[in-house]
């Protein structure tokens, strides 16, 4: 049972005056801005889909490769194994689900299995109401693999002992580098994968490089049906995406360094200028496997100075939500704001961008630091995840409970999907966005943590003055209530979570509400009856039984995945 405190503010007065002096950890990334989506997570290559009103995005866990390379060097990308997730509801409060361990879900593969870049995921719903999310990414840069989950966030399995896509698959030799997998359904439920990149080989050029591949997926979505053929991508050299619209099909890739010299060959270019370099272009067409049926569109992301964001190649996904375009991207603005003498580690940011589905058309995107805008306010008085952020400062990320064999990390090298804590030293703090009191304002505060340490609740400004502190000790997850002053914590603010004191502090998760709590003073001595409790990904408190993929929390304050 959860132990409930109710302390007023006034018997923690003196605590909350000499925390405020505190020296707080450095933040890289702006409170204003909404790029890169996480503040302390190298990722790239991102894809995404949209499920149950949230976004999911998924991408390469460059962090994996910093923390193997002791946080400095040069991505050389060789010990990604893994990928990350993260998904939101509102666009700039993004929560971190951890990673997807591929290394571990493709041990059967043996040698044939190397490394886990640049996914690309889809998901169908069947007429018997079963879920298959299918998530493929590159097997380093010589074969394709997939995984298979029920839900967005796992768990995921690998349905074959090999790869998916190799250079024995038909149709795919000759193919510098069998990688960057793009994948689509279309409106009929068929299955589509593009892929391929790399310098000419040996039959290309310059203009037609002659490694991008197409192929139909089989009903089962693990396999091709048929042969594989090659498109006629002008300068392709990798990150392939496939999207669909007014039922056309719509192809993204980003262009090579090559010089352009012979762009008046392209009987195809129409009035479209020659690309610039490590460009992102597009192509579109009713026929993709009739290669002289691609129409070439030009770049909708020229490359013009990086925009002063530190990238030069890049990987995008084109993603509607709401009714609304998105382009998710890398940059290296993370690791530039870092300063850590680290190199080629890349973070995932977003901005929106004008689709005219009728025509296809893709106007060109300004990529920046600001970001997107909320597409709505969070509510305080459900159930938040701590992993749900905005920006922070000083934290990282640990699996806290596992059902078989408890385990504990903090470097996104493993598989830690499933049960996420936020690790908290003193100094550290998170913050949401845009939250939503309403003019009633809060009266309590629930904070559920877990080791010992001060939690400072402060509004607007990570410097505020509290309008509640918590302090809490205990070796099991633990809820902890507060009164708080209404008129102290009403409208919409940006609400900071400012740990101020810690001994292995864990941040769980944080609600409030604008109810009277029946105070008590004493935690419980007595073990009443205890109703299992189930969130959805949000953290938003089910009624009766969920569906796969939600939060159970049992009578000891664990938390699990429902199978």
């Amino acid at each position: 049972m959860y132990k409930n405190f109710f302390m007023t503010l006034a018997i923690l007065t003196m605590s909350c005056l000499s925390a405020s002096a505190q020296s707080l950890a450095k933040n890289y990334k702006d409170v204003s801005n909404g790029n890169p989506l996480s503040a302390c997570v190298f990722c790239a290559d991102p894809t995404s889909l949209v499920c149950d009103g949230r976004v999911y995005v998924y991408g390469t866990n460059d962090h994996q490769q910093f923390i193997k390379n002791g946080k400095t060097g040069s991505n050389g990308y060789g010990n990604i194994r893994s990928l990350v997730v993260f998904s939101s509801d509102d666009m700039v409060n993004w929560t971190f689900h951890g990673t997807i361990d591929v290394g571990k879900l493709c041990s059967s593969w043996g040698w044939r299995f190397s490394a886990s870049w640049a996914p690309s995921v889809t998901w169908r719903e069947k007429e018997n109401g079963t879920r298959e999310f299918f998530l493929y990414f590159a097997n380093s840069g010589g074969s394709i693999g997939v995984l298979k989950a029920s839900s967005p966030i796992g768990p995921w399995k690998s349905p074959l002992s090999k790869p998916m896509i190799d250079s024995d698959t038909p149709g795919v030799s000759p193919c510098n580098w069998i990688f960057d997998p793009g994948v689509v359904i279309d409106d009929e439920g068929t299955g589509w994968i593009a892929f391929g990149g790399g310098d000419p080989q040996s039959t290309g050029s310059k203009l037609m490089p002659g490694n991008s591949r197409m192929a139909k997926l089989s009903s089962t979505m693990i396999s091709i049906q048929g042969k594989a053929v090659k498109l006629p991508a002008p300068y392709l050299f990798e990150a392939s995406e496939l999207n669909m619209m007014n039922g056309r099909f719509v192809y993204t890739y980003n262009t090579s360094w090559s010089d352009r010299n012979s762009w008046n060959s392209y009987d195809k270019r129409g009035s479209q200028p020659a690309p610039s370099t490590c460009s992102m272009c597009y192509m579109v067409t009713d026929t993709p496997l009739d290669p002289d049926s691609w129409e070439y569109r030009g770049e909708y992301v020229p490359n013009e100075g990086n925009f002063g964001m530190g990238w030069g190649n890049n990987h995008t996904r084109l993603q509607k939500f709401e009714d609304t375009y998105y382009l998710f991207y890398h940059s290296t603005l993370l690791e530039q704001t870092m300063k850590t003498g680290a190199s080629g580690f890349r973070s995932i940011g977003v901005n929106q961008v004008r689709v005219n589905e009728n025509t296809q058309k893709i106007a060109k995107v300004t990529m920046d630091k600001t970001g997107v805008e909320a597409i709505r306010n969070l509510n305080p008085y459900v159930m938040q995840q701590a992993e749900t952020m905005a920006t922070c400062g000083g934290v990282s990320y640990e699996d806290f409970s596992n059902p078989v064999k408890p385990t504990s990390i903090s470097d996104l090298g493993n598989d830690a999907a499933k049960n996420l804590l936020v690790k908290m030293k003193a100094g550290a703090w998170t913050m949401v966005r845009n939250v939503d009191f309403g003019t009633k304002g809060a009266k309590t505060f629930t904070l559920r943590a877990k080791g010992t340490g001060t939690m400072q609740v402060r509004l607007d400004s990570k410097t505020a003055t509290p309008v509640a502190t918590v302090e809490f000790s205990t070796t099991t997850l633990q809820d902890y209530t507060i009164e708080i002053d209404p008129t102290k914590c009403k409208d919409v603010k940006n609400v900071y979570f400012v740990c101020t004191a810690s001994t292995n502090a864990q941040f769980d998760a944080w609600q409030f509400s604008d109810e009277e709590p029946d105070a008590i003073s004493v935690p419980f001595v007595s073990k009443p009856s205890f109703t299992p409790q189930y969130y959805d990904f949000g953290g938003r408190l089910l009624n009766g039984k969920p569906r796969v993929g939600s939060v159970y929390i049992d009578e000891q304050g664990r938390k699990f995945w429902a199978q």
